[in-house]
């Protein structure tokens, strides 16, 4: 369907360019109803064990649809104001929804692979979308070059895996891996290179050096597909190759993620301190999220994955808000990216400042809303296996990193607008930017419903 949209394009201008967005709406909703129908059955696997059906991707994938619906929705106008509003965008976003869709239900190490490459192509192609922005080319530039080595490394360490097991299916390296015992070291390494690729793809100490740069200086509405709808996709990821292809290998890859998820939260919160510009302070608040979300998957348990689960889902709409809210208040010739730029948004706007008032409390994990159930449920499960002081340590990044979302809260409501001119945006986004925030909290109210559903397609 995206090739379909993309030669439809051809034939539309500017004037018409809508056309291709309500394409690509269509599109979504046809996949998620038909994701829907057939889904939520048994377990089945197709194309000689390399594609997995379960419900575990069923519910990625919707959540995959519902979110990139509402970037697309998010970003017509942004784009429409600076001239980017073109098929190529929306085509480009697809695609890397089909490499995102390619690796939740891959179960073939060389299928994960192709999943993470296209998926990796759209994203270089979006970040240099602008091609009359010398800072977003720059930072294509640096992400092609790291994303380059660190697909390397992830290809290296498996084929490692598979010189050392003899196949690519995950069922079959899990079974083999178990039967070979913990004499062999060569599976170790190409745990290491593995690691070293999903640490990048996540965004996680030490891995971390392309996130701050692609999130300032791409063009707000590729930050905002970026930092929302591929964080769904990396929990799969780590899923489907740790989880379920090295579960033999559990003992090496907790321990790597132990390191990952301090690091992560100690570098992320400390320095998003210092950040004046928005877009990069929220950069590093990702990186210190990632960290959080691994203390889940490290857990080992299935109360653990399902609390990484239900954490990803929450943080994909608390990214996708707090970028849509920065896309509203953008207009042609401005961005809005610095904290200066929040100064008095009460005054200007209450309903905007209401809607970044959720974001950032969530994101802090204020009770109620969804990121403190997600959290408290991330740390529960991290009790439980007796790794107390990982527990207490995350609590206290997790108070460091308050003060930053706590600043953008009394920018809004306590210090003078530097500027007063009016904020806009179309009824239909504002709409959805309001189900986004009622979303975050309502999710924080009665998280039981998602909660349990994450534990019902682990189980």
């Amino acid at each position: 369907m995206a090739c379909v949209i993309l030669i439809v394009d051809l034939f539309l201008d500017d004037r018409r360019r809508y056309v291709t967005h309500l394409l690509c709406q269509v599109t979504l909703l046809g996949a998620a109803v038909l994701t829907y129908m057939l889904g939520f059955g048994e377990t089945t696997m197709a194309f000689s064990g390399a594609y997995i059906h379960d419900a575990f991707g069923d519910v990625l994938k919707i959540a995959m649809y519902v979110v990139t619906a509402a970037v697309f929705l998010y970003s017509r106008d942004y784009l429409k104001d600076r001239n980017l509003l073109k098929g190529e965008y929306f085509v480009l976003g697809l695609f890397g929804l089909l490499g995102m869709m390619i690796m939740v239900s891959a179960a073939n190490l060389l299928v994960i692979y192709l999943g993470i490459e296209l998926l990796a192509l759209s994203l270089y192609a979006l970040v240099a979308f602008d091609r009359d922005n010398k800072t977003a080319a720059e930072a294509a530039m640096k992400y092609f070059v790291l994303g380059a080595i660190a697909s390397g490394m992830l290809l290296y360490g498996m084929s490692m895996i598979y010189g050392t097991t003899g196949t690519l299916s995950s069922t079959e390296i899990a079974a083999r891996l178990v039967d070979l015992g913990s004499d062999d070291l060569v599976p170790i390494f190409g745990l290491v290179f593995i690691m070293v690729g999903i640490g990048f793809k996540l965004g996680v100490v030490p891995f971390h050096m392309w996130v701050p740069d692609i999130y300032q200086g791409a063009p707000t509405s590729v930050t905002l597909y970026i930092g929302s709808i591929p964080k769904i996709a990396g929990f799969a990821l780590v899923m489907r190759l740790l989880v379920d292809t090295l579960p033999g290998l559990v003992v090496d890859w907790q321990a790597m993620l132990i390191i990952l998820a301090v690091l992560s939260m100690a570098i992320g919160n400390i320095v998003a301190i210092a950040q004046t510009n928005i877009k990069r302070m929220l950069a590093y608040s990702t990186i210190s999220h990632m960290g959080f979300l691994l203390l889940g998957v490290l857990s080992g348990t299935t109360e653990g994955y399902s609390s990484a689960m239900f954490y990803t889902l929450v943080y994909s709409m608390m990214a996708l808000g707090s970028f849509g809210i920065l896309l509203l208040m953008s207009r042609s010739g401005f961005d809005a990216e610095m904290l200066d730029d929040m100064k008095g948004l009460n005054r200007r706007s209450p309903w905007f400042a209401g809607m970044m008032l959720i974001m950032m409390f969530s994101m802090a994990g204020v009770p109620p809303m969804a990121g403190f159930y997600a959290k408290l449920s991330v740390l529960a499960a991290v009790v439980d296996i007796g790794l107390v002081w990982l527990a207490i340590v995350a609590v206290l990044f997790s108070v460091i990193g308050a003060f930053y979302y706590l600043r953008v809260i009394k920018l809004m409501y306590f210090d003078e607008p530097v500027d007063d001119s009016p904020l806009g945006g179309s009824a239909d986004v504002r709409f959805v930017l309001s189900l986004n925030g009622l979303a975050v909290l309502g999710l924080g109210i009665f998280p039981a419903g998602l909660m349990g559903l994450c534990l019902q397609v682990l189980s």
